[in-house]
């Protein structure tokens, strides 16, 4: 079976044409065979497509499609790997009620799994879907296949290499010298030059003049191609895997034609794809950014990608997965705020790079995040810095196909003094697999090289062995006569110009790019020789020489072509990587050959260097290095690294950041102390490249200079000058210096000493007795900078007007006034006296020495603990001490169904701590208990009581709920139900309330619900956030404390339960009529869940800018600010979601009041009758709805009546004139707003001349006035939208009266009730109140009287 690319013309009929159409479902592919399609008829086309299934093995598999197309096309089925003709397996059939094509496969199997393609086809086309169908395996089946399948690969892997070489042998000896594979022309097109090396070392392409030359002209012709059709054309972006699954590329691009076609092809097949993100393949467009993306990533994935936009080729891509996974996964890390983190994890295979992930968003290397791997690029390092709260979740790490994730958690700073500030930049580093990573990838380094020695001596044997067989299969003759072997000896060019240091050929001949080659650690590496263009490229290298083989030589025509395996001599290990220094440190590159029987050469900028006393060359073994002492300006370039004819190639960057003296840092960082108003200066010295930017920071807010603060800047100093400083202005002192190197920041503080601000109350009142009275205070907030030597205080009686000096304390805020007379109230005034000066006075409220104040009560007493013969309680002191202190409490208890309290402790000994153990209890018997406070006046009112208490020993803690569930679900809410635990005596005991707890998906903490306990077996969560994932569970609880809590099986998310859209109002208008330059509005309420996508069209296509489209919680509103006649047409909502889709249609008619006809003319060609003509009104060619109404008037009744309406043609035959009398007809155009001003005819009137009577009698002659039926007015060809009214006429006349009879397609319709059938006076007439699809066809009209049979007949077409 020949398979033709998609890229190529199907193969078609002669006389056929293959025409590229588009449809409008999403993945269908149509070719027209004909350049015109004749009227009322089509292509195929699928109104509902198949979608991909996946099946368990054993289950029913059904493809379901329903296609439209006239004639009816033919259904066909098929799959790529395979037939369908097994009818026990695949059954094709057909639904005529639902108008489905079915694909069944019963009992389905994993043979089954296969892309599936279903064709619909008829004489003017075909259109084409395919569809995958996957199945899941059951039981040990997979395990066993999967064995079995290991077992063939480990048969087969000698074949597959002699194949894999063999197939390269044959495709270069099919190739013509010079050509290359067209592959490799895409690839470079497409490419950034520094790709060049490495695509033409792969394709063997040595030529790089030719190659540059031969791209630049496919350059100027696929730009010519694409000039057709495309503006612009950049950011080309290669297809990277970006989250786990999910592979992407990008560019940005302008179209000529916004409807231009664009076509993805893989490996040369067209590939379908979507605009949805649930598709294999899709396509995003954000402005003029382009994203492919390739989800459900597999092996089958690689390959050449290509965007072809009309058949012109316009990005092309490589995908290749690599086959590598993670030895060590990353751990979770866990890191102080300002502290960095570090992710790391080891591959089994080198990979230059892996992408990283934080949050679920890409990560690139900046300021906050460094991503570093190591030299054998086997360890991988993502360091998060400056680890702050906003930084904590999870972070992945994504390598081919693998990936692996891990939390983040950022915990506050433990150090107290640092609460509430912003803390300084932390050092150290948290996470990091140190030395056991190292370890782990050394392991592996050495198993891959040992692995890659093995596989090169395999193929060694390999090509051994078919050269001895191609040998033995030599005629003896063949060999003897042949002129072939010595041909190689006479090659010319390679002996005519010996270079004295051998290069590969695969080697560039440019130094643009460095290279650091390392070996590959594939399945099925592609072994290429790398043999000198000199002399000794005749013998293979001294490390194959062997007594018992004698050098083979060959001659090389066209790529590079392996013919034998031979050491790839001296190569990279490791290359050099860029080094980024410090003006006046050390640094140092390196790099590792494959030997140590081999020098180098360093370079720097093109320049050999040797040693110097800045300079040195080591050279240990295979490692060669270039240490530079002191760095200096002059050190920054690009040094090389050449030996053997490779090169390798690195940046050292010298930079100068910004740097203080330590010396003057440490002077620097010292306090400045100074008093209010006085000045203070603030000066660094420091160096560095510039320019420099310098900050200067007030307690982390920046300073800008006014009156009070003067900032000095040079290039090696700044000054900081703050003039008359106050209180406020204490703080931390910080200097910032900025550069293009870095940042360093010096940091001082600044204390600004003035008096204190006053004591503070609340004044606590210790005793208030006839004696004394004692009370303290709070001291100043503020101390000024000096600490409080003393307080001042004064005391006035009160009643009096002066106030009594008792002079200094000690800096305690505490006083005891003995000097006090009983009953006499007092109050005082106390001042802090510091160094700096005296704080402003703080007055205490009135305190009365000796009247009793007893204290209020405690708080209710807690259970703290309950056995069966103690009960622990525990509680509060009162608020109100009654100015006293508390000097003890005395408890009461009473049992329930008592009046009677009885104290527990003894009255002479109060409680004096505010927890007691009540052990004069009874087993069983159910307490409660109450407090009072005793102070210096007495004992003062009880607490209220506690709750009821049962002595007893403790209950055992519940077990877990069952059947936890969800019932319902919106947006914002969760309602849960569950079945309360079960009882076991001794184990768990009954559950009194119920917990429940939430834990948004990104967060490790449970939080609750409820704070009291529930009584009942269900509840509702509010506030969540719409489509958000919750983890929720359920906690059990009693007097013996809290079960083991329930999970719900799996996360929930915050949204309704699916509802497939629907529409709610089923009174919908499907017709409007809009007078012009009003709006137009159409509302639409549905119901969906989850939040629907609304689409609306006009006549299919998207609807103009100009109409606004409004969506809400289930209603969408279409409005057309100022309507316009183009703005008719039939406007169709799709509301969709995951669970179905609903359409529905409204006809939008704007118009106007129409304009009037044109003149009326009156024409008399029957006696007794008037044919009444008229010009077409202006807008009859605009309005299709548009028809006419005749009124006549005349002189006898002088009344206007309507005489005939909905008349779409422009005359009409009047009857029964009457002679005698005078007629006047109007004529009215007549649309869907209106009338429009009337056309009047002139005045018509038939005078009867008066004679002489005369009489002549003439012989009487019989009159005869029969006359077969003949058609004097023809009916006329009709084209009416669906749903609209038709009215059909014409006109007969014959004697007798003709019997006259409508057929629609030879069908009579005189009987049909759906027809409104009229005949007066030959007027035939035909009314159709909604014409359908089913009203298609041919009206005839048939009139039949004793002489004979006439009949007229035209097509009506109904628009759909």
């Amino acid at each position: 079976m020949k398979f033709t690319k998609s890229k190529e013309k199907e193969p078609t009929a002669p006389g056929q044409v293959a025409i590229k159409k588009r449809s409008k479902v999403p993945g269908v592919m149509i070719t027209q065979f004909v350049e015109k399609i004749p009227a009322e008829k089509s292509h195929p086309d699928f109104s509902r497509k198949p979608i991909a299934l996946t099946v368990q093995e054993g289950k029913l598999a059904v493809f379901k499609a329903i296609v439209t197309g006239d004639p009816t096309p033919n259904v066909t089925w098929a799959r790529n790997n395979g037939d369908v003709s097994d009818p026990e397996r695949y059954v094709a059939s057909y639904d005529p009620v639902l108008g489905e094509h079915q694909l069944q496969m019963p009992n389905v199997g994993v043979d089954q799994a296969d892309t599936y393609k279903c064709y619909a086809s008829n004489e003017y086309g075909r259109a084409l879907v395919t569809v995958t169908l996957n199945v899941i395996e059951v039981g040990f089946k997979k395990s066993k296949a999967m064995q079995e399948a290991r077992l063939e690969q480990r048969e087969k892997a000698a074949a597959d290499l002699k194949r894999t070489l063999r197939t390269r042998v044959e495709q270069n000896e099919e190739r013509k010298d010079g050509e290359v594979d067209e592959k490799f022309w895409e690839l470079l097109l497409s490419a950034d030059k520094k790709e060049y090396e490495r695509i033409c070392a792969e394709y063997g392409v040595t030529d790089f003049r030719w190659m540059l030359k031969k791209l630049n002209e496919k350059k100027k012709e696929i730009e010519e191609q694409q000039s057709q059709y495309i503006e612009h054309l950049s950011n080309l972006r290669h297809i990277e895997i970006k989250t786990p699954g999910c592979a992407e590329f990008e560019f940005e691009m302008d179209l000529k034609d916004p409807n231009a076609r664009i076509f993805l092809f893989k490996d040369g097949v067209m590939v379908p794809f979507n605009i949805d993100t649930d598709e294999k393949h899709s396509l995003r467009q954000v402005g003029r950014k382009f994203i492919f993306s390739i989800y459900g990533l597999n092996a089958e994935d690689a390959g050449l990608y290509q965007v072809d936009i009309e058949g012109v080729n316009v990005f092309s891509t490589d995908f290749k997965i690599p086959v590598v996974d993670f030895l060590v996964k990353i751990q979770e890390v866990k890191a102080v705020e300002r502290e960095d983190a570090v992710f790391e994890c080891v591959l089994s295979a080198p990979l230059p790079k892996i992408s990283w992930l934080g949050k679920n968003v890409a990560l690139e290397q900046g300021e906050k995040y460094d991503i570093s791997v190591s030299e054998d690029m086997l360890i991988h390092r993502l360091v998060v810095k400056d680890c702050m709260q906003v930084d904590k979740g999870i972070y992945a790490a994504v390598a081919g196909m693998k990936s692996c994730n891990s939390w983040l958690i950022v915990e506050a700073d433990p150090d107290p003094n640092q609460r509430g500030k912003k803390a300084a930049r932390k050092t150290t580093q948290a996470g990091g697999g140190g030395a056991d990573l190292i370890k782990i990838a050394a392991e592996q380094q050495e198993k891959l090289q040992k692995e890659h020695k093995e596989r090169m001596e395999q193929l060694k044997q390999i090509q051994a062995e078919e050269a001895a067989v191609k040998e033995e299969e030599k005629p003896a003759e063949e060999i003897t006569a042949a002129p072939e072997p010595p041909k190689p000896k006479t090659t010319p060019k390679p002996k005519a110009k010996p270079k004295p240091k051998p290069k590969p050929k695969q080697e560039p001949k440019t130094d643009s790019e460095a290279i650091a080659e390392e070996p590959e650690a594939e399945p099925e590496p592609e072994v290429e020789e790398e043999q000198p263009e000199s002399e000794e490229a005749a013998s293979p290298p001294p490390e194959e020489e062997t007594p018992s083989e004698e050098p083979r030589k060959r001659v090389r025509t066209g790529p590079l072509v392996p013919d034998n395996i031979i050491d790839p001599g001296v190569h990279f290990t490791s290359g050099l990587s860029d080094v980024h220094a410090i003006i006046g440190q050390s640094a140092e590159m390196m790099c590792k050959l494959s030997s140590e029987m081999c020098d180098g050469i360093w370079c720097k900028d093109g320049k050999e260097i040797t040693s110097t006393d800045d300079l040195k060359i080591v050279k240990e073994g295979t490692v060669h290095k270039l240490i530079v002492s002191n760095c200096t300006e002059d050190h920054d370039g690009k040094y090389r690294f050449e030996a053997d004819g490779r090169k390798t190639e690195a940046m050292l960057v010298v930079e100068d950041p910004p740097r203080m003296n330590q010396d003057d840092l440490a002077k620097f960082s010292e306090p400045v102390l100074i008093k209010v108003g006085q000045k203070a200066t603030f000066k660094m010295d420091f160096v560095g490249r510039e320019p420099i930017k310098v900050q200067w920071y007030n307690e982390g807010e920046e300073m800008l200079e006014d009156n009070h603060i003067k900032i000095e800047k040079s290039g090696s100093h700044s000054c900081l000058l703050l003039v008359k400083c106050q209180r406020k202005d204490s703080g931390e002192i910080k200097l910032k210096l900025k550069n293009e190197f870095g940042t360093i920041e010096a940091l001082s503080r600044l204390i600004v000493l003035d008096k204190p601000s006053n004591p503070m109350g609340p004044v606590e009142v210790l005793e208030a007795s006839a004696s004394c009275v004692e009370f303290k205070w709070r001291p100043p907030k503020d101390d000024g900078g000096s600490p409080i030597k003393n307080y001042y205080i004064e005391r006035n009686q009160i009643g009096r007007n002066t106030w009594a000096k008792i002079g200094n304390i000690p800096g305690e805020p505490h006083y005891k006034d003995t000097d006090v007379d009983h009953g006499r109230r007092y109050c005082y005034r106390i001042r802090a006296v510091t160094a700096e000066g005296t704080s402003d006075v703080f007055e205490t409220n009135d305190i009365q020495a000796g009247t009793k104040a007893y204290p209020g009560p405690p708080s209710t007493p807690k259970v703290v603990s309950a056995i069966k013969n103690c009960i622990t309680l525990a509680w509060s002191p009162p608020t109100n001490t009654g100015g006293t202190n508390i000097v003890g409490y005395n408890m009461e208890k009473r049992k329930r169904g008592s009046n009677l309290w009885g104290q527990v402790n003894p009255p002479e000994e109060p409680i004096k701590g505010k927890q007691y153990d009540v052990k004069d209890v009874v087993e069983g018997m159910e307490y409660e208990f109450r407090v009072s406070a005793i102070n210096f006046s007495g004992a003062g009112e009880p607490s209220t009581p506690s709750e009821f208490v049962i002595a007893r020993d403790p209950k055992k803690p519940p077990g877990k709920v069952t059947d936890l569930k969800v019932t319902d679900s919106t947006n914002t809410s969760l309602s849960l139900s569950w079945t309360k635990p079960k009882e076991e005596e001794g184990v768990q005991d009954e559950a009194k309330g119920y917990f429940v707890e939430l834990r948004p998906a990104e967060n490790t903490e449970w939080g609750r619900c409820n704070s009291n306990p529930l009584i009942s077996t269900s509840y509702t969560i509010l506030g969540l956030k719409s489509m958000a994932m919750y983890w929720v569970r359920v906690v059990a609880t009693n007097e013996g404390g809290d079960g083991e809590p329930r999970d719900l099986d799996n996360y929930i998310i915050a949204m309704p339960p699916p509802v497939r859209p629907n529409f709610t109002n089923r009174k919908m208008k499907s017709f409007m009529v809009m007078r012009a330059e009003n709006s137009a509005r159409v509302n639409i309420n549905f119901e969906a869940s989850p939040v629907p996508t609304i689409i609306w069209l006009k006549d299919g296509m998207p609807v103009s800018k100009r109409v606004t489209v409004s969506n809400t919680d289930g209603m969408s509103q279409l409005l057309i600010p100022s309507a316009e006649r183009s703005d008719s047409g039939i406007y169709t909502i799709t509301v969709k979601n995951i669970v179905g889709q609903e359409t529905f249609s409204v006809e939008i008619r704007v118009t106007d009041d129409p304009k009037p006809p044109g003149p009326v003319e009156l024409e008399e060609n029957v006696p007794g009758t008037l044919t009444v003509s008229w010009e077409p009104s202006p807008d009859e060619k605009r309005d299709n709805h548009l028809h006419y109404m005749v009124m006549k008037r005349d002189s006898i009744k002088r009344t206007w009546h309507t005489v005939a309406d909905r008349l779409f043609n422009n005359n009409y035959t009047a009857v029964n004139i009457m002679p005698g009398r005078e007629y006047n007809f109007r004529v009215y155009a007549k649309n869907d707003i209106g009338l429009s001003e009337p056309s009047e005819s002139l005045t018509w009137g038939v005078i009867r001349k008066k004679e002489k009577f005369s009489l002549n009698l003439a012989p009487s002659k019989p009159c005869n006035f029969d006359s077969a039926p003949i058609f004097t007015v023809l009916l006329k060809t009709h084209t009416m939208p669906e749903k609209y009214e038709c009215f059909m006429s014409c006109a007969v006349k014959g004697y007798p009266t003709p019997h006259v009879t409508w057929y629609h397609n030879n069908v009579s319709l005189n009987t049909d009730t759906n027809y409104y059938i009229t005949n007066t006076c030959g007027v035939c007439s035909m009314l159709i109140l909604r014409v359908g699809a089913k009203d298609n066809g041919e009206y005839r009209v048939v009139a039949e009287n004793s002489l004979g049979r006439a009949e007229c007949s035209a097509q009506l077409t109904i628009l759909e």
